[in-house]
């Protein structure tokens, strides 16, 4: 992050996961205020889910920034009057620690408020992330790291992965142009999928 080139935007789940952890636990008033603060905001994100970043922009200002404050006054000012060692006082200290993170989804609609979305994503094979270990050598993992990311595009766009290789992998030993690899992609090859056939060609 040093010189600005990216900015960390932290992921309130796992902020929502600390406090839930000790409220599960030993639930309190505090605990069950803050988890009640974090709902609120995910209330909203449902909400405005889909829509377009500048319409999710003006909703957070108007409607979840307030909800994000008065989050941060009650984490700064109920941590300090509890002992350090305390576990809802170490999960309030996660929170205002990396505030600035956990609240730049405010300053941009493109961003989700946490990272869940990317974490289904890569699910299916960080499960299984101990064969990955037997790829055989560095380059056969490098291989299949980049099978898995075509395999993951696919499924975002929509487009199954299998009929997408096998077409591609096609049309590469037949010569495709370089120059029109973007048309190979697996966003675009969903829309020349869907056109009519005379018009795909």
């Amino acid at each position: 992050y040093k010189g600005g080139a990216i900015r960390e935007a932290a992921c309130l789940a796992h902020l929502r996961r600390k406090i839930f952890d000790v409220h599960d636990s030993q639930p309190t008033e505090l605990s069950t205020t803050a988890m009640a603060g974090i709902q609120a905001i995910y209330r909203i994100e449902e909400e405005i889910r889909g829509l377009p970043p500048a319409e999710r922009l003006a909703a957070r200002r108007r409607r979840t920034r307030p909800l994000v404050l008065a989050l941060r006054r009650q984490l700064m000012r109920q941590g300090k009057g509890l002992s350090r060692h305390a576990d809802i006082a170490k999960a309030f200290a996660y929170g205002t620690n990396r505030w600035r993170a956990f609240n730049r989804f405010l300053y941009d609609g493109q961003l989700e408020p946490d990272n869940l979305i990317a974490e289904r994503a890569i699910r299916g094979f960080t499960v299984g992330r101990r064969n990955w270990l037997f790829s055989g050598s560095f380059a056969a993992a490098e291989r299949s790291a980049v099978v898995l990311s075509i395999i993951e595009t696919c499924k975002l766009c929509g487009v199954d992965a299998e009929a997408y290789m096998a077409d591609v992998t096609e049309r590469i030993q037949n010569d495709w142009p370089a120059s029109r690899w973007d048309e190979l992609m697996p966003w675009n090859w969903a829309r020349r999928q869907a056109m009519p056939l005379p018009l795909a060609a």
